[in-house]
């Protein structure tokens, strides 16, 4: 009896769950060779997630999309200042497991999936002292466009509980850490008339830590 009534209060009763996080404190992936490294950024409403349950594990699918004005530093302090667009999306499948069957359940889980990050931008030179002989020589320093990308898969461990308040609804908190192997490409072209085209190459790891999401999940699909 203690068991079946423990088991109502999970989301085991239901075939599927439906859920969005609402806010997420996470790390990027590193943009060129900006100086501040991989920095940290409030996001909102960015994150879905579906999940097919059984009895043993549920089965996620997720995804993000964050579209945002970035700027930085390149190279060094008084190198390069760097401003555009970034956009970055991804795309994980994985399984969680419930530690407990009660109304507050610790969870663990594991997600597999792809990432696209992709930056476009001007960089201009902010270097005091090649714009003062660039002055005295009546040259201007021109601006390069940038566009750099970064594409690979991703691995992410994920430790996080669920509070579930009725049968039908679950809020939840979770933080992980995200493995990122990626390809990437670093393009640039001076705004001069030349116009010449420099292109860079590299493969990439990236350990990614995101402390805290918070978000609320609905459970369909009644099994009873």
């Amino acid at each position: 009896m203690l068991s079946t009534l423990a088991y109502s209060q999970t989301n085991g009763d239901y075939l599927y769950s439906v859920g969005i996080k609402g806010y997420s404190y996470m790390q990027m992936p590193k943009i060129m060779n900006q100086t501040a490294g991989n920095t940290y950024l409030n996001s909102y409403f960015n994150s879905f997630l579906l999940k097919f349950n059984d009895n043993l594990f549920s089965y996620r699918l997720g995804g993000s999309y964050l579209n945002r004005n970035e700027s930085f530093r390149n190279n060094c302090d008084n190198c390069d200042l760097v401003s555009g667009k970034m956009k970055d999306y991804a795309f994980k499948i994985g399984f969680e497991k419930n530690l407990t069957y009660s109304k507050i359940q610790p969870y663990l889980a594991l997600d597999l999936g792809y990432r696209s990050n992709k930056f476009d931008g001007i960089s201009n030179n902010i270097n005091p002292i090649l714009n003062a002989q660039a002055g005295e020589a009546s040259v201007v320093i021109p601006a390069n466009q940038v566009i750099a990308t970064k594409e690979g898969f991703t691995i992410t461990p994920v430790i996080g509980i669920k509070i579930n308040p009725i049968k039908e609804i679950s809020i939840f908190v979770e933080s992980n850490l995200e493995f990122f192997y990626s390809y990437e490409r670093q393009e640039s072209v001076p705004q001069d008339a030349s116009n010449v085209r420099s292109l860079d190459k590299f493969h990439k790891t990236e350990y990614l830590f995101n402390p805290v999401s918070i978000g609320i999940q609905f459970h369909i699909g009644n099994k009873n």
